[in-house]
């Protein structure tokens, strides 16, 4: 077997799960060339929240990140998480606007891009995956693994078999909610390495307990790249430890190759701006916490802390198990579609309603309507009949590509955001985010405009993907 990669999350999926995406580009900066000299196969930095967290919560340019990271880091790739027609806001854009987003991802630094669709529907991926092989990006297909009676291992094969031939570079097992299993990871991985010679990666997440162990037995297997974050910002609801995992496949023929001292300068460098985050509040030690529930009820460990502070914040926190038994119901109800952005946040948020109206689907958000009418592309599953009538009643549901019943767009972005926007990357900003983006423009280019924090901030961004 060819030695095994690793992929650092710790500029991306780490801070996400552990501290809501709050790393400033200032707290980044000064250890990148450190970081390079590790021995990484690539950095994960950008996408997920990074983008809308930049913009409405830190007042930097998530543009300016890209191109500092990369006028840093010379040898390593950089990766980036792409949710496919969604890009990285929470509705479906017009392919001129996903191509354009992709083609200065790249442009500005991005070498690998990992795209997923929270449906594993290929038709929302096409667009994207067009584009990244366009303008010679590597691109990286995910899965979106969760377990249903419909998520089989033949039905993740088939799915793979469909990504490569689209033209996918690698492929991603992406177990957003850690409840892949250490020998259903091992019989996954063996499959599908009978299936395609694409390079295989995996996700996992903490949560649950049993990270190491997934990625012991994938390692066995022969999954050729995993994802770890560096110690101060690994475990809980992140990934596994960079260091300890370096170290354990160190001992066998698989040896990553990392350079443990540099390993040991970044973690050093991490501890204090991990313990300010701590001090502050923003990393509550329970997302650090242990939680085998995620195995019974498939929530990613972002999600659950943000039911938790919803719960909190209607006075209702003795409702979470309440919550929690619901969501696996809302899911089959809704034809089993995995818990990852945005249908972690839908179902999630579903589930909530029906637990505090004291009635099921008496009050209905609209992208679960939007959902049903099939605007998210195909369901896994069959909605349930009566639920589907009871949330939607008789109105008629798509099965087209929804993206093709979106116009271009990106001009009209272009003219709408007027003389806010001075170049493409701010038209995108404003395309993705049209809430928060006109002030964060307005302070970009005349930094006395202040830029007030938003206490209603979209309750996605703190999300696990």
């Amino acid at each position: 077997m060819s030695k095994l990669k690793i992929t650092e999350t710790a500029l991306r999926d780490g801070h996400q799960s552990l501290i809501a995406t709050r790393l400033t580009t200032d707290e980044i900066i000064p250890i990148l060339e450190t970081m390079d000299q590790v021995g990484y196969h690539s950095m994960e930095v950008w996408g997920g929240a990074t983008f809308d967290a930049c913009i409405r919560f830190l007042h930097e340019d998530p543009w300016e990140r890209l191109r500092l990271i990369r006028k840093h880091v010379k040898n390593t790739k950089l990766q980036m998480l792409l949710r496919g027609q969604n890009l990285l806001g929470y509705r479906h854009y017009a392919d001129d606007t996903v191509e354009k987003f992709i083609e200065l991802s790249i442009k500005n630094g991005i070498d690998i891009i990992r795209v997923f669709d929270a449906l594993n529907d290929v038709k929302n991926v096409e667009a994207s995956m067009k584009a990244i092989k366009k303008y010679n990006g590597h691109c990286q297909c995910a899965i979106s693994y969760t377990t249903s009676p419909i998520h089989t291992t033949e039905y993740y094969l088939e799915l793979i078999k469909i990504l490569e031939n689209m033209g996918a570079d690698s492929i991603c097992i992406k177990d957003m909610a850690g409840v892949l299993t250490p020998y259903n990871a091992y019989d996954l991985v063996k499959r599908v390495k009978e299936v395609t010679n694409l390079p295989i990666q995996l996700h996992t997440h903490c949560t649950s307990g049993i990270a190491d162990m997934i990625y012991m037995k994938a390692v066995e297997a022969g999954v050729d790249i995993i994802d770890t974050a560096i110690s101060p910002f690994s475990g809980g609801t992140s990934q596994p430890p960079t260091e300890s995992l370096a170290i354990t496949f160190a001992e066998m023929n698989r040896n990553p190759g990392l350079d443990t001292e540099k390993l040991l300068e970044v973690a050093d460098y991490f501890k204090p701006i991990r313990d300010k985050y701590m001090s502050e509040g923003i990393l509550n030690p329970k997302v650090l916490l242990t939680d085998p529930q995620t195995l019974k009820y498939q929530v990613p460990g972002g999600m659950l802390s943000n039911l938790l502070s919803q719960l909190e914040q209607q006075g209702a926190s003795d409702k979470y198990e309440e919550v929690l038994n619901e969501v696996p119901r809302v899911r089959k109800d809704l034809g089993y579609p995995p818990l990852v952005t945005p249908l972690s946040q839908m179902v999630g948020t579903q589930a909530l309603f029906n637990v505090l109206t004291g009635e099921r689907y008496k009050l209905i958000p609209k992208e679960i309507k939007d959902y049903v009418k099939g605007l998210y592309g195909q369901a896994p599953a069959p909605i349930d009949e009566a639920i589907k009538i009871k949330i939607i009643g008789d109105e008629e549901t798509i099965t087209v590509r929804p993206a093709d019943l979106i116009a271009p767009e990106f001009e009209a972005m272009k003219k709408e955001a007027g003389e806010l926007a001075k170049n493409d990357e701010d038209v995108l900003a404003y395309a993705l985010f049209p809430q928060v983006a006109p002030k964060f423009l307005e302070s970009k280019y005349n930094p006395k405009v202040e830029v007030e924090e938003d206490e209603n901030a979209i309750k996605y961004i703190t999300v696990t993907m």
